[in-house]
């Protein structure tokens, strides 16, 4: 049976990310994982670097990030209602999906920093193809509302 990590954080995860890419790959082939995935908060800096790592030794990149949730809109700059975020961890399954991450980390850095680049659900689902979405961390929406109840 098969594994492949689909969250992992690299170095350019400021204050939240320690894997150095090239370890990061070689220590996954090592394991026999098939593929690894990285997904820095908010940007694919690293992105150019993972590939070609990846595809040196034999194994399968897959290209995600964790995306900042705006509270409210992505524009929205109010101290007291948008300066939270909740994250959400999105993976290309595709080229379009790809193509789509990058309007998505660009817009968040163009449009919607503040504090965080952060993108809303409007956005979100306006380039959502070729996309996979899960919860992420303890951060997302969905266990903040289970840990709410």
């Amino acid at each position: 049976m098969s594994f492949a990590h689909l969250h992992v954080h690299t170095e350019y995860s400021l204050l939240d990310g320690l894997s150095n890419i090239s370890k990061l790959v070689a220590t996954a082939k090592a394991m026999g994982m098939p593929a690894v995935a990285i997904t820095d908060h908010g940007t694919m800096f690293g992105v150019k670097e993972f590939y070609d790592a990846a595809k040196k030794i034999d194994i399968k990149p897959i290209i995600g990030v964790e995306a900042y949730m705006a509270a409210r809109g992505m524009t929205d700059r109010d101290s007291k209602l948008d300066k939270k975020s909740s994250h959400l961890l999105l993976l290309a399954k595709n080229d379009v999906g790809y193509r789509n991450l990058l309007k998505i980390t660009s817009a968040a850095q163009m449009e919607g920093f503040y504090y965080r680049p952060r993108i809303d659900h409007e956005f979100l689902a306006e380039h959502a193809e070729g996309l996979i979405c899960t919860t992420g961390c303890m951060s997302a929406e969905i266990p903040r509302a289970l840990l709410r109840e």
